[in-house]
């Protein structure tokens, strides 16, 4: 038997992978020390759109370099912004 993907795909396919490197560790504000989500984006990112996605992500790079750690190799993702 052959299956066929239909145009109805469940809204879980995305474009943007999970920015988790594995490093899951949260500072004293809540913040990821791995890839630099807070906990609010961690919980939340299953339900977010891809262009939110692509926003925290960024939002992660720079907390990141202002913590100065440094930036762990992102997923790629046509809708991610490149730096």
């Amino acid at each position: 038997m052959l299956w066929r993907m239909s145009a109805s795909l469940p809204s879980a396919v995305t474009l943007c992978p999970s920015p988790c490197v594995r490093l899951c560790t949260l500072d004293e504000a809540d913040v990821c020390v791995g890839c630099g989500r807070t906990l609010a984006d961690i919980t939340a990112w299953s339900k977010m759109p891809d262009a939110d996605k692509a926003a925290c992500v960024a939002r992660a790079r720079e907390r990141l370099q202002a913590m100065g750690r440094p930036l762990p190799p992102y997923p790629t993702s046509p809708t991610l912004p490149r730096r």
